[in-house]
């Protein structure tokens, strides 16, 4: 197995670094377009109760649906390829990001908001220098949780033709290539847990910071 590998390596090394840059730019750029979606509507959602109900069953509603699902969903409409890939990943990265910004903003006091507003801040100072930074831990956390989630759904986009590792997980499949699966699947665990390791540092960082 290992003798397998390494000459998958040797003779495969540009490609397989192909698969990681598909994986990890169409994972980034969800996460994204996720973010640009899901903080402002996390905050309009803080603001207005109605909202804040109707965001939350839209997104618990979100998170029930496969990732393939979602996929084989979107392909009578916008086809195969990488766009169908990049919004299907996109509304699972939504979900924990909406549900942690409104959680964090929810969590801070109102007492401090309500000092902040005494001294004189307005309603955009109030938000940048006291809400979103007592907020940003569950924010991080809800980035963390999204990005995870998006890495490894991401392997199922080379069903719809958008490449990435999952590709070599699937030949792996299906030419029971026992060393092709280790290596995809193995390197989708690592992008994974290389993730989880510096979001908890920088949620510790920042917690820290604030004490």
């Amino acid at each position: 197995m290992l003798n397998d590998i390494a000459a998958y390596f040797a003779d495969n090394g540009n490609t397989y670094l192909g698969y990681v840059w598909q994986h990890i730019s169409l994972s980034f750029e969800a996460l994204v377009i996720a973010l640009i979606i899901a903080l402002p509507l996390g905050y309009f959602s803080y603001e207005k109760p109605f909202v804040r109900q109707l965001s939350t069953l839209l997104t618990q509603g979100l998170r029930v649906i496969p990732s393939l699902g979602i996929l084989f969903i979107l392909i009578p409409f916008i086809g195969v390829g990488r766009l169908p890939a990049l919004i299907a990943l996109v509304i699972l990265g939504i979900p924990p990001i909406l549900l942690n910004t409104i959680v964090g903003v929810a969590s801070v006091s109102e007492n401090l908001l309500e000092t902040a507003l005494g001294l004189g801040m307005t309603r955009s100072q109030l938000l940048t220098k006291v809400q979103f930074p007592l907020a940003l831990p569950h924010i991080l956390n809800g980035i963390k949780l999204a990005l995870v989630e998006i890495i490894a759904s991401a392997t199922l986009a080379t069903y719809i033709g958008a490449g990435g590792l999952g590709t070599l997980i699937f030949t792996g499949l299906g030419l029971y290539r026992y060393d092709l699966l280790l290596i995809g699947g193995g390197s989708v665990a690592i992008l994974s847990f290389l993730s989880m390791i510096i979001f908890d540092l920088s949620i510790k960082g920042v917690e820290h910071y604030e004490k």
